[in-house]
């Protein structure tokens, strides 16, 4: 009896080996990426202590140790290992994000992973393998996004290091970064990457102003650079949340037949071409990202483009109006309500 429940215990194995492969081979890859970092690691206190490590990285180290306590002390993050190791990338990026969307409508395509969840994006350590995962999607009639990222979260399953790259950002940006992915390691929903994204992307630009004041002063340059880059951000942000809606509402005169034609094409190149011109009167056309061909080596961006403005930042009035009007601004009251309100990981 024992002996059929364990064969029959192997083929329960077998089989959802052979099902989910492609999971187990994805989750084997990013555990020998982020292993691979992990080997080479090192720790904080040994880092500021070497004589060869320049003086002036070192400060700005120190500096992710006060925003690291800020967001504990002043902002209700959960105290963590995080940031206490120091990893060099040596210039080299370490992660490429792969982000994908129907051809005529701006939907998110979603990677569903056991225990962690529903993600509207895909990492990878290895840019070959991002590059060939992405010529898939596109050969399955996607669009698609492919870029580097500056910082990841493991949410407290493993200690996050601090990335050299972290360390040329400015003090503003730097906070937001930091306080960005503390926030993921305080809440973080399961199958909700939406409401994640935007509540880390909230907390880091509201706890940033916050960390910036107390260091530097309302009045400050830190806070000066700060706050032009914000503005310009957002109007960015919003811009492209419109654009998402004018695209939509473009698809929908398309009928419910998702084959692919010319005009359909033309009419959908014409309008993304328009908003990206668009982008040159933001801020009375004081700074702009477009170049003379309206992008980026000439290259329009597609639907999976505006993907991640939707991921990380549509949400961003709802939070705001709460924690103005229901929590008076106080942001560590606001962040204790929400732990409450979501169950997290």
């Amino acid at each position: 009896m024992i002996k059929k429940i364990l064969v029959a215990l192997l083929a329960v194995v077998v089989l959802l080996g052979i099902w989910q492969r492609d999971v187990l081979t994805y989750a084997f890859l990013q555990a020998k990426g982020q292993i691979g970092i992990l080997m080479q690691v090192e720790d904080v206190e040994d880092v500021l202590a070497s004589k060869t490590f320049p003086d002036s990285l070192k400060a700005r180290i120190r500096l992710i140790e006060e925003i690291k306590k800020f967001g504990v002390d002043s902002l209700g993050l959960t105290p963590s290992d995080n940031y206490t190791t120091f990893y060099d990338q040596h210039g080299r990026p370490l992660i490429w994000l792969i982000t994908a969307s129907e051809r005529y409508k701006v939907q998110p395509h979603q990677w569903h992973f056991p225990i962690v969840g529903t993600f509207p994006y895909k990492g990878y350590f290895d840019s070959t393998r991002a590059v060939a995962e992405e010529k898939t999607l596109i050969d399955n009639g996607l669009d698609t996004d492919i870029g580097e990222v500056s910082a990841w979260s493991t949410l407290g399953y493993l200690k996050d290091p601090i990335l050299s790259s972290m360390l040329r950002r400015r003090d503003g940006s730097l906070a937001n970064l930091i306080l960005h992915e503390l926030t993921h390691g305080t809440l973080f929903v399961k199958n909700n990457l939406e409401l994640n994204e935007n509540l880390a992307s909230f907390v880091g630009d509201q706890g940033a102003i916050r960390f910036l004041r107390y260091k530097y002063g309302a009045d400050s340059e830190q806070m000066r650079q700060y706050e032009y880059s914000k503005r310009y951000n957002d109007a960015y942000s919003q811009h492209m949340l419109r654009g998402a809606g004018r695209l939509d509402s473009l698809y929908k005169t398309f009928g419910p037949d998702p084959t692919p034609n010319a005009r359909r094409d033309s009419l959908k190149a014409r309008l993304i071409t328009d908003i990206v011109s668009d982008t040159d009167t933001l801020l009375s056309g004081k700074r702009t990202l477009t170049n003379k061909n309206g992008w980026p080596d000439g290259k329009l961006p597609n639907n999976a483009y505006f993907i991640s403005y939707l991921t990380y930042k549509s949400k961003q009035d709802t939070f705001r109006q709460e924690f103005e009007k229901k929590f008076g601004r106080d942001l560590k009251k606001y962040l204790n309500h929400l732990k409450g309100q979501y169950p997290s990981l």
